[in-house]
């Protein structure tokens, strides 16, 4: 969804609007992690992360793998060269070159390893009265900058090392999200008062982003995850609040649950299908706009749709293909759906 060139003020503008959706995520999973912590076993825990969520990263890379050796620099493998069997290591264990958003996985599974210590610290008493400071951690360790372009002319091995420190820094940066999340599910009263003071967050959201805008626009610092931390918050105060209307609008519900099926999976395969529409439609990744606004917004907005429906469509019959050969097999291990 970016458009117009990297240093002009709209491209700051859409940046602001749009990026930073992994605080969201990260937000969910921290609040998810600690409303299932009651029967909390690690190895069971492990098992079950390894199943649902690492199985089919790896199961779902194929393909990235595959444009990687099949396209190297038009898809950007930044490993192109290397021994074959070094490189899927690396772009597994990295998720930033064979499939950019999936370097979520990496990162989340730092978060899974780190289970015990945050339930044994909430539990006593501990994790929640260092939110402050993880916050303050979040705004002075900004988000690396880690593409392509950033690591041509690096060393294989200073290309790894640059792609699994940006693992690291999302980790170190994202910390304090997942532990907001858990301490909002652990007091879930407190989203309620996001609903009640949301007039006040709306304007700490709009100030902030404002400056950020400025402050990136002029090179000094770029965070989008302050702001879309209350965001969340937003999102949540106005979900429970209106929890019981959404309940009974049937159709909207059932959209619901398909996107939050499919949401997953549509995270692991979008990627290739942006990859896919972009080489037939010769298209950037980030679209210049040459002042044409109407017409960059409008094959903008294609795009995203064809991406979307493209994905859903690929992973229900991926899904339909595997219950064809096995009828009892666990499609959520294959595809994350």
């Amino acid at each position: 969804m970016q458009f117009g060139e990297s240093s002009t003020l709209i491209h700051k503008i859409n940046c602001e609007l749009i990026c930073g959706g992994t605080t969201l995520f990260i937000f969910i999973s921290g609040f998810l992690f600690q409303h299932l912590s009651s029967k909390f076993e690690y190895k069971t825990y492990l098992k079950k992360k390894w199943t649902n969520v690492v199985l089919p990263y790896f199961l779902t890379s194929l393909a990235g793998i595959a444009f990687c050796f099949i396209y190297p620099q038009t898809y950007g493998n930044s490993f192109d060269g290397l021994n074959p069997l070094l490189q899927i290591p690396m772009f597994l264990t990295t998720g930033r070159i064979h499939n950019t958003p999936a370097w979520f996985i990496p990162m989340i599974v730092l978060f899974f390893f780190c289970s015990w210590l945050l339930l044994k610290l909430e539990r006593n008493g501990h994790l929640y009265k260092y939110l402050p400071l993880m916050f303050i951690i979040t705004l002075i360790c900004p988000r690396a900058d880690v593409d392509y372009n950033s690591i041509m002319n690096f060393t294989y091995t200073q290309k790894y090392l640059a792609c699994l420190g940006y693992v690291f820094n999302g980790f170190i940066h994202f910390f304090s999200l997942y532990v907001f999340g858990m301490f909002c599910s652990k007091y879930k009263d407190v989203i309620d008062t996001f609903y009640n003071k949301r007039l006040l967050l709306w304007i700490l959201m709009l100030g902030l982003s404002g400056v950020n805008i400025y402050l990136s626009y002029n090179g000094i610092y770029s965070s989008f995850t302050i702001s879309k931390t209350i965001l969340t918050m937003l999102i949540l105060g106005y979900l429970k609040h209106y929890d019981e209307w959404i309940m009974k609008r049937e159709t909207l519900n059932k959209a619901l649950d398909i996107t939050a099926k499919y949401s997953f999976g549509l995270f692991f395969v979008h990627w290739y299908w942006f990859f896919i529409y972009n080489q037939i439609f010769n298209l950037e990744k980030v679209i210049p706009l040459n002042g044409a606004y109407i017409p960059v917004f409008g094959i903008v907005i294609t795009r995203f749709l064809s991406v979307t429906i493209l994905s859903m469509v690929s992973l229900y019959l991926g899904k339909k293909l595997i219950l064809l050969i096995n009828k009892d097999a666990n499609t959520r291990m294959f595809l994350g759906i």
